[in-house]
């Protein structure tokens, strides 16, 4: 029996075991990232001109460049890195899961 979503009261929200796919569209990225899976972090390979307008002088590297970056479930940017290896590696070092992102 699915449980009536209520977007006001995230305690319910948090302690309903009958998730539906209408629950999961409402959740805020931080009930999302919290649903059970706090550890898990997202990696996903991205060009360097792609982090240009947020990086801008922090990125020194030729904009065609295929960097690895970390995402926590929410969505937000966590490490940006050179090699995937190292991505997962540095990730499983503060006891996170990494998995890998197409």
């Amino acid at each position: 029996m699915q449980k009536e979503f209520d977007s006001d009261n995230a305690e319910a929200i948090e302690a309903n075991a009958g998730w539906g796919t209408q629950d999961l569209r409402h959740l805020t990225p931080e009930l999302f990232a919290n649903i059970g899976v706090p550890n898990i972090v997202y990696v996903r390979e991205v060009l360097a001109s792609d982090l240009e307008s947020e990086l801008g002088s922090e990125i020194n590297v030729p904009a065609d460049t295929k960097l690895y970056a970390v995402h926590a479930a929410n969505g937000q940017r966590m490490a940006v890195l050179d090699d995937r290896n190292t991505a997962f590696a540095g990730a499983r070092q503060y006891d996170l899961e990494p998995l890998s992102v197409h």
